[in-house]
């Protein structure tokens, strides 16, 4: 694991995309979202880490393999790190995603008391951060997340159409 300072999500400097914290972990992410496409699934890799016992949660989309349409990256991460916590409260954890959280993970990460989530690339449609719906930054509800988007964003960006474009091609064939 990578030595890193402290962290503190209200200092400004760890809102920018770039920070290397933020850099590191989306790498781990996308590593994911890489196991997800060779096992023919939508790539989308997550994890949540912990700031005193690092990731904790790590995982990718499963819905074909395990025929669940709640089996996305986010919600396996999030379960693993409730697990190792033995909470459901992971009120000082971070969650990355390769791709902008869907309604469901979006109130998965609020409901389990998120405070910062980290996303690479936008979802047009069905991102629920920024793109279609602000769940995490929503004042009707109890809790808010932090967000910062747009880290490692044309990496995070081309496995998907990659990905796309390979099954529109299988597709035609």
């Amino acid at each position: 694991m990578i030595d890193f300072p402290p962290l503190n999500p209200f200092d400004l400097a760890f809102t920018d995309p770039a920070h290397p914290f933020h850099v590191h972990h989306m790498e781990l992410a996308l590593a994911e979202a890489t196991i997800a496409a060779d096992e023919d699934e939508v790539p989308v890799g997550a994890l949540v880490v912990h700031p005193e016992c690092g990731v904790i949660g790590q995982a990718h989309n499963m819905r074909e393999q395990l025929n669940d349409p709640t089996a996305h990256a986010e919600i396996i991460a999030l379960t693993q790190a409730a697990s190792a916590l033995k909470s459901w409260r992971l009120e000082q954890c971070i969650l990355y995603a390769t791709l902008e959280l869907c309604p469901m993970c979006a109130g998965a990460a609020v409901q389990a008391r998120v405070p910062m989530v980290v996303y690479g690339c936008t979802d047009p449609k069905a991102g629920a951060c920024h793109t279609l719906y602000q769940i995490t930054d929503d004042p009707r509800l109890n809790h808010r997340c932090a967000v910062v988007s747009g880290v490692l964003t044309d990496r995070c960006s081309a496995i998907l159409t990659d990905f796309f474009r390979r099954k529109r091609e299988q597709g035609k064939k």
